[in-house]
């Protein structure tokens, strides 16, 4: 028998399958993230399918995105602007993490 103890079935808290509220701050952030334009291209980063995840906190963020090239000359500006819209949503500090994954550009034009 195991040393550990089970909580009692009351504890314990479901967790929604879906939460609503959640997933409309989602959404006003890509909402906000399509003014963010990669200017080589001519298209935003949600429609290049660069935000690759957006981890929503209660005192701070993060986005988790991708660039077209690893060596885009744009990406300093670009991941400020993700960082300001971002925040000018949620109305807390984001952090915005470039991922190493490789952009496909077969991937652009794919919604959320």
């Amino acid at each position: 028998m195991s040393d550990q103890t089970v909580p009692a079935t009351a504890d314990l808290q479901p967790v929604p399958a879906f939460d609503a509220q959640r997933r409309a701050t989602e959404l006003a952030i890509l909402d906000a993230l399509r003014t963010v334009v990669d200017p080589e291209i001519g298209m935003n980063v949600v429609e290049l399918a660069l935000i690759k995840q957006i981890i929503l906190g209660t005192d701070s963020s993060e986005i988790k995105m991708i660039l077209t090239t690893p060596f885009c000359p744009y990406a300093g500006s670009m991941i400020q602007q993700v960082k300001e819209q971002a925040e000018s949503v949620l109305e807390h500090p984001v952090k915005v993490t470039l991922l190493a994954e490789r952009w496909d550009p077969r991937d652009a034009g794919l919604m959320w």
